[in-house]
């Protein structure tokens, strides 16, 4: 397979009170759904596959959104590996009267490529030339390897705690 280059996929939303907390800002599990559906087309159109998502990693929340404002998601393929791709996803908020933009998150989402029969399936090299997509690369390489740790950590834990039980 050649490498390809990832597109970087936008898409604007409103926030609505429906959206929102007492405080009037946006909860953040609609937010992150809203991240996960970006990320998926990012993921899909990168792959040229039905994409679905793993895991969601390393999400901060640094401002919040408030009712009113239209938010714009950005999602681009940072890395690959042979049926997985990490897609970052970046959010600003931007406030309809004033104009004034603010960064309120980002994450990494984990996504796995998969088949008719939902099986996992190859994914095209990521062709990676800018010093920024190295360097997203390197840290979504890093967010990747902690991830499967982290996995891996949680399903030794529960096998010891199983085997306890059992005893």
């Amino acid at each position: 397979m050649d490498k390809k280059k990832a597109e970087t996929i936008r898409s604007w939303e409103i926030v609505f009170p429906n959206d929102a907390n007492p405080q009037q800002t946006m909860f953040g599990g609609k937010l992150m759904g809203i991240m996960d559906k970006t990320a998926g087309i990012a993921a899909s159109r990168y792959s040229k596959r039905i994409a679905v998502t793993a895991s969601t990693e390393a999400m901060d929340f640094i401002n919040p959104v408030q009712v009113g404002d239209r938010i714009q998601t950005t999602a681009r393929v940072v890395w690959v590996g042979k049926t997985s791709m990490v897609v970052k996803v970046d959010v600003v908020a931007e406030n309809p009267l004033s104009g004034e933009r603010k960064p309120c998150t980002s994450a990494h989402f984990n996504f796995v490529a998969v088949d008719k029969n939902n099986h996992p399936t190859k994914v095209p090299p990521l062709l990676v030339e800018t010093k920024e997509e190295k360097q997203e690369y390197r840290i979504a390489e890093i967010i990747k390897q902690q991830a499967m740790e982290r996995k891996k950590q949680i399903k030794e834990t529960e096998s010891s705690y199983k085997r306890k039980i059992k005893k």
